[in-house]
């Protein structure tokens, strides 16, 4: 009877260690060879190594939910964390087509200064609106190609058939006389190859991923000076967070500081190293200069962000503050 006793304690002791065990599902269009993954198993190994019952199970690839469609299943609960380009849900919030906006970003270290500043803040309101809250910063960059010269000024773009990244670029690339060809990143290839394309304006990483480089004869990386970053955090529903326990809550949040440093620097190092591949491939190399920059930015406020203030809600008000980060 007494070793009956002990069996059956001793199951129930599983039993309800078990049931507090929680387990989170992280959603996410990259490849598991991506710095997004890598961000995303930093904190799913960080949490697992804290012991506090908390699983993190990845889903790459898109496997779980589609590129574009992992936003609203967060906000209501259906998954419980996700890393995406913030702007994709632009149309849950329109404040979010602020976090892909040419010449809001100047480099990676002006980008972590807005990630601290009161315009990250104002962000961060409009999803809480929507349960969910922000575990990693991240931003990452990209630059321009051209398929015969030199894009790093407006004076370079009249007359060019031209990709860009996000409506918002697509608006200034008009703006400064370019005719756009809308395509996905994976399309500028076989568009350069075939005389569509005369330049394009992509991440860094797509650059090098896509082999851009055998079809160029310029390439402007994001150095001191870039036009394109987009906002790619790692997010999880607040209220599941909220549900955890204070011991879960600090290991993940203690994962995420680590995993945001790492982030920040990887971010740089895909600048460096496509520089390199595309220099290695005998492209020239043309670095933006702040007064490029500068008109860039001049035409930006004539075209995207007018578009931007016109069409959203306090809009201008969340420009200045993003303006105002030095």
């Amino acid at each position: 009877m007494k070793l009956t006793l002990t069996a059956s304690v001793a199951a129930l002791a599983l039993a309800t260690a078990a049931a507090s065990a929680a387990e989170l599902r992280l959603s996410h269009q990259w490849s598991t060879g991506d710095v997004r993954h890598k961000v995303a198993q930093m904190i799913a190994d960080d949490v697992a190594a804290a012991d506090v019952d908390l699983d993190i199970r990845i889903f790459p690839s898109a496997s779980l939910f589609k590129a574009r469609e992992q936003y609203q299943p967060l906000s209501r609960g259906q998954l419980d964390m996700t890393v995406l380009p913030l702007s994709y849900a632009g149309g849950v919030q329109p404040a979010y087509n602020l976090t892909l906006m040419p010449g809001l970003v100047k480099n990676h270290d002006h980008a972590a200064r807005l990630n601290e500043s009161p315009f990250m803040e104002a962000i961060e309101e409009k999803m809480a609106e929507d349960d969910v809250m922000v575990l990693v910063h991240g931003y990452l960059a990209g630059g321009f190609a051209g398929k015969d010269a030199c894009i790093t000024s407006p004076d370079d773009m009249p007359g060019k058939q031209t990709r860009a990244a996000g409506k918002a670029f697509e608006q200034m690339l008009a703006g400064a006389g370019a005719s756009i060809a809308s395509m996905a990143s994976s399309e500028i290839y076989n568009a350069m190859q075939t005389g569509v394309l005369d330049a394009a304006n992509t991440s860094s990483s797509s650059f090098v991923s896509y082999r851009i480089y055998e079809q160029v004869a310029c390439y402007t990386p994001a150095g001191d000076y870039a036009l394109w970053f987009m906002y790619q955090p790692l997010l999880v529903n607040k209220s599941t967070f909220e549900g955890l326990s204070e011991e879960q809550q600090a290991a993940l949040t203690e994962a995420a500081a680590k995993a945001e440093a790492f982030y920040l620097e990887e971010a740089k190092k895909q600048d460096g190293e496509s520089r390199q591949v595309f220099a290695d491939a005998g492209v020239e190399i043309a670095d933006m200069t702040e007064e490029e920059f500068n008109a860039w930015r001049a035409l930006a406020q004539e075209t995207s962000y007018k578009a931007f203030v016109d069409e959203t809600p306090g809009g201008q008000d969340l420009l200045d503050l993003a303006l105002a980060v030095e």
